[in-house]
């Protein structure tokens, strides 16, 4: 018996195997009057305010000074493209960081506004850069606050896709010096951008969508400054960013005077750093693990890890990070099990954990087999509240259990700054020189008081790889 195609598959099918000869006359017919009325409004659409603002736009982009693209010499990019590369490398293992509520705040903001910034006639400086990545770090922070649906691990939209794509345009509208107005404008343009759904959560996609809030926001306030303008009650509907949010309830932000007190969110939240490249509730797994595996063999030393017999994972229920026998390194990032396996083989997880080597080991895929997941109802999908328990069971029956609440990293228990400083110095050194590597260290513990923040990414586009040893490059970037 032939089994029946999904919806999504046989709109995949159609799409292939559709041709012209499937065309009929009055299909024909139809098509040629849509297509004629389509031509006849878009010529008339030429002269309309809205047609005659983004073409301003989109032509300021030829003649606008290009943002160089990090750690690829002699590339260069229009700052909106900019934002978007830089965006998606942000987000492209997992690495960034996360809030509560839940988002990954930083990687919606600091790729638009160094891409920005790179462009300026008048670069500004370390303290104004500052000030605009914190006003978008802000605003995503207030409006997650008004959804108690955002408190938890997300279900539909990824996060950094509503919210982000806001903080975004906030802070580069607070960048381009954009009045109230406009601020108001920017915001209501990027609302028009904001959503992506959680289904392609552990897909090359993912990281998309923090490339696109980036993008996105940093078009809105380009456009806000073109006299573009939107609903200038764009926060207040439920038909506006409340859209994303079935329990969606605003509040206004304190007033603000040159003189006033501000209370950031920031200063009530801190952040979570990841140690390693994974969905964040890897890490009460990894931790869990890692206590387990060290009870197992302060006991048995000399143990052999074959001799565990089945592995039993407390955790939340979150079906997208529920991924028994992932294959592709997305999907490891955002396994419960398989974040388990590793750290109960290797004692760590890393960057290297999640390459093609380490994922097809034999000794993991078997491990993986004997993981079950456990939903207790006390543990709640939410990065304030979940814990994860382990319970390792061997083949004489003995039990070895662990329970993490706060992992190493978590806005409880964050990273000391020389921990943070060592990630930074790992992950940057695989492509730039030690030398400019400790250059930004410097640059950005100084930025509050550096005047030309382009120090910043003067030399964040030199890979120590291709300087050295890839002169076919230069010839192809050309």
């Amino acid at each position: 018996m032939m089994l029946r195609k999904s919806v999504t598959e046989s709109f995949g099918a159609a799409v292939s195997c559709l041709s012209t000869s499937h065309l009929t006359d009055e299909v024909i017919r139809r098509s040629k009057r849509m297509i004629l009325d389509t031509l006849g409004v878009g010529l008339l659409g030429t002269s309309t305010p809205v047609f005659n603002t983004v073409l301003q736009y989109s032509q300021r982009q030829q003649a606008m000074k290009n943002s160089k693209v990090w750690a690829r010499p002699g590339s260069s990019l229009p700052p909106q493209y900019a934002a978007l590369v830089h965006g998606v490398a942000v987000h492209s293992m997992d690495f960034d960081d996360t809030w509560h509520p839940a988002t990954h705040p930083s990687g919606a903001v600091l790729p638009a506004l160094l891409a920005l910034a790179e462009t300026m006639p008048v670069k500004p400086s370390g303290l104004e850069l500052l000030l605009a990545f914190n006003v978008g770090i802000e605003v995503q922070g207030r409006l997650l606050m008004f959804s108690k649906e955002a408190y938890n691990i997300p279900k539909r939209f990824h996060p950094p896709a509503v919210v982000g794509v806001m903080g975004s345009a906030a802070a580069t509208a607070k960048l381009l010096g954009l009045s109230p107005s406009q601020s108001i404008a920017a915001l209501a343009i990027a609302c028009s951008s904001a959503g992506a759904p959680m289904a392609n959560a552990a897909t090359q996609t993912k990281p998309l969508h923090m490339g696109n809030a980036a993008q996105g926001g940093l078009e809105a306030s380009e456009l806000a400054l073109l006299g573009l303008v939107g609903n200038t009650q764009i926060l207040d509907l439920e038909s506006g960013f409340g859209a994303f949010y079935s329990d969606y309830v605003p509040h206004q932000l304190a007033e603000v005077t040159p003189t006033s007190y501000y209370r950031w969110a920031l200063e009530d939240q801190n952040i979570a750093q990841k140690r390693f490249p994974a969905h964040l509730g890897m890490h009460w797994v990894a931790d869990a693990a890692m206590e387990a595996r060290s009870k197992f063999l302060d006991k048995y030393p000399n143990a052999n890890l074959n001799q565990i017999k089945k592995i039993t994972l407390r955790v939340p229920l979150s079906r997208y990070v529920d991924c028994p026998v992932p294959v592709t390194e997305h999907q490891a990032r955002h396994s419960f099990q398989f974040n388990c396996c590793t750290a109960l083989l290797d004692g760590e997880v890393t960057v290297e954990s999640f390459s093609k080597s380490q994922m097809n080991r034999s000794a993991l895929k078997e491990m993986l087999l004997k993981v079950h997941l456990e939903n207790p109802q006390d543990n709640h999908s939410n990065f304030e509240k979940m814990y994860c328990e382990i319970a390792v069971e061997t083949t004489q029956g003995e039990m070895f259990t662990a329970r993490c609440n706060t992992f190493y990293g978590h806005w409880r228990k964050p990273l000391s700054h020389e921990d943070l400083v060592q990630k930074f110095k790992a992950n940057a050194s695989t492509v730039l020189t030690p030398d400019v590597v400790e250059g930004i260290i410097y640059i950005v513990d100084s930025l509050d008081t550096n005047q030309d923040c382009s120090t910043l990414w003067s030399n964040m586009h030199l890979n120590k790889e291709m300087l050295l040893t890839d002169e076919r490059y230069y010839s192809v970037s050309a």
